[in-house]
């Protein structure tokens, strides 16, 4: 029975920036609960290749590969019509693709910096649960999944624009979750610390930087992308159906 909480079988899931990082372990942790998945990022080789390792350790036809970048409306739209066009529905979307081109005090970032990462970060989100929460209330059933950060919750000397983003990804969530509330439509969001990926390489690259990290971290130790993907599959089961407008924070502790 506790097992079955968690259980996605025949759920279609489009993850976006899912060609590695966090978004790759999110869908490779839904195709283990069963669901099929569609990959998703810039790079369409690098999509084929994520969803041809899910498609041979789980059988063909769970996963496709769509390429989209989130600052093009189009893309987007391309990604859920291609969905349905396969698949017939979607059941859980994780908007997890983000960008964060500056680096340093805000002062410094220009007006294009600052534009792209909230179109990237906010505003894509909100495009991507227009066009599939409308299909999820007419099933009276849908899991939208924003991956935030834990910087949305704190301030900082370097990534403040991107903080201001992430801040505004949970106020998304919430707003949306009472729009959509009533017919069963769940959206929420997923806060991680500092994770081991690519995207996140100029936090914990330096040694000295992550030794610092580490010392303030209970759990010493930053986070790996496998550590997010459960948070993401119980928020997408019958284990998180009646969790909305929450923001789960998985960090080690590092806000404690």
């Amino acid at each position: 029975m506790a097992m079955n909480l968690f259980d996605l079988t025949d759920k279609v899931a489009v993850i976006t920036g899912s060609s590695r990082g966090i978004g790759k372990a999110i869908a490779e942790a839904m195709a283990e609960a069963g669901a099929k998945v569609v990959i998703s990022s810039r790079n369409q080789d690098a999509c084929d290749a994520v969803a041809a390792d899910i498609n041979a350790r789980h059988g063909d036809g769970r996963a496709i590969a769509v390429a989209a970048s989130i600052s093009r409306k189009d893309e987007l739209q391309a990604l859920v019509d291609r969905t349905r066009a396969e698949w017939g529905r979607i059941d859980v979307l994780v908007c997890n693709a983000a960008s964060n081109p500056y680096y340093g005090p805000m002062a410094g970032i220009s007006d294009d910096q600052f534009t792209k990462i909230l179109a990237n970060n906010v505003i894509a989100n909100n495009w991507l649960i227009t066009m599939v929460a409308p299909e999820m209330a007419e099933r009276k059933d849908g899991s939208i999944i924003i991956v935030s950060s834990i910087g949305g919750l704190r301030g900082s000397p370097t990534i403040g624009a991107y903080n201001v983003s992430k801040a505004a990804d949970f106020q998304l969530a919430r707003n949306l979750a009472v729009e959509h509330g009533r017919d069963n439509v769940r959206i929420n969001c997923i806060a991680p610390g500092l994770i081991r990926t690519d995207f996140a390489r100029a936090l914990w690259e330096n040694p000295k930087q992550l030794d610092l990290v580490n010392r303030l971290n209970p759990m010493g130790r930053i986070g790996e992308p496998e550590e997010i993907a459960g948070a993401a599959v119980f928020l997408a089961s019958k284990a998180g159906s009646y969790v909305t407008g929450q923001a789960i924070v998985v960090d080690g502790g590092s806000t404690i």
